[in-house]
């Protein structure tokens, strides 16, 4: 993990929504952990409808929370997608689906 940069975009419930530095080359997603961020915390992909799927759940967090956060963080879509183009300093976003 030493030097990567990893972009908070914001918490929710006790969980940090962030990116890691290294991405960019695979389509737009988030991670998502409680405490120190990990390279295999749960990993969160953006639809282009604006929605979310589930990558992965390296942090083990329950159904019923995740299911919010993935809800919250489809309502962030739009500030994602920014905060994406900005970390990564690119104007075209690949999608997951």
């Amino acid at each position: 993990m030493e030097g990567f940069k990893l972009p908070k975009l914001f918490m929710v419930s006790g969980y940090s929504v962030y990116f890691w530095s290294d991405e960019n080359n695979e389509p737009i997603h988030v991670h998502v952990a409680k405490g120190k961020p990990t390279p295999n915390a749960t990993k969160i992909w953006l639809t282009k409808s604006g929605g979310c799927i589930l990558a992965s759940n390296g942090s083990k967090i329950s159904n019923k929370e995740l299911n919010e956060l993935m809800e919250f963080i489809s309502a962030q879509f739009f500030l994602i997608c920014a905060k994406w183009k900005q970390a990564f300093v690119t104007e075209d976003i690949k999608f997951y689906c």
